[in-house]
């Protein structure tokens, strides 16, 4: 069986703990900084809860932690070109992106939002027949291409592991069958390798780290 999750909210419509993620989407969808965060076990959350958000939410690292405790300089973190990896705080001037899938493969559908409103910047789908990894990767492009066109530097956030592989390689590997059912997804994916091919970026590419932070703000509820 499929291990179950709770989810605080500590800043929301309502607060408290929650069994399902649709019911934590439903507090914070569209609240400005919205506080909110998953734990494996009902008594972690409830005592998560108990404590507070400035103990579990949007923490650094251990190390980071404790020089911020003994009054340490910490140095400014510098902003640096197409960086791939996690941040120790949410960037909340970025756009946040995921996928919605039905089987895997199956229909694919996909959004960029903003991460501080939630407000959806762009939505794709569905798509008749394709991976969740497939989505993933043609999302982060998606938001690469949507900002350069705006002149934005902006953050881009991703829970995908695999898609930031590929993005950072410039191809694909995925098993996916061409065929017919799987054209249209496949057709987007040979777009946006073309694209991250042949044009450069500045923005970071970050994994949203859903252990400290939560659900990434695009997700679809879908868990």
């Amino acid at each position: 069986m499929a291990k179950g999750k709770y989810y605080v909210v500590w800043v929301g419509k309502k607060t408290g703990v929650f069994s399902t993620w649709a019911e934590c989407q439903a507090q914070v969808s569209g609240v400005k900084d919205a506080k909110f965060k998953s734990y494996e076990s009902k008594p972690l959350a409830d005592a998560a809860y108990k404590d507070g958000w400035q103990k579990h939410w949007g923490q650094g690292s251990a190390s980071a932690a404790a020089g911020a405790k003994s009054g340490a300089a910490v140095a400014p973190r510098v902003k640096q070109p197409v960086l791939f990896g996690e941040e120790e705080s949410i960037d909340y001037d970025s756009v946040s992106v995921d996928v919605g899938t039905r089987g895997n493969p199956g229909p694919v559908e996909y959004k960029g939002v903003d991460t501080q409103t939630g407000d959806i910047l762009f939505y794709v789908g569905p798509i008749a027949n394709g991976t969740n990894n497939l989505g993933e990767f043609i999302a982060i492009v998606h938001a690469l291409r949507y900002l350069k066109e705006k002149g934005s530097e902006q953050t881009v956030y991703t829970d995908s592991k695999t898609a930031l592989s590929w993005l950072r390689n410039k191809k694909v590997a995925s098993t996916l069958k061409r065929d017919a059912s799987t054209a249209k997804i496949w057709e987007l994916t040979d777009q946006a390798i073309k694209w991250i091919q042949t044009n450069t970026y500045t923005n970071k590419v970050i994994k949203w780290n859903t252990e400290e932070w939560g659900e990434i703000r695009a997700d679809f509820g879908r868990k």
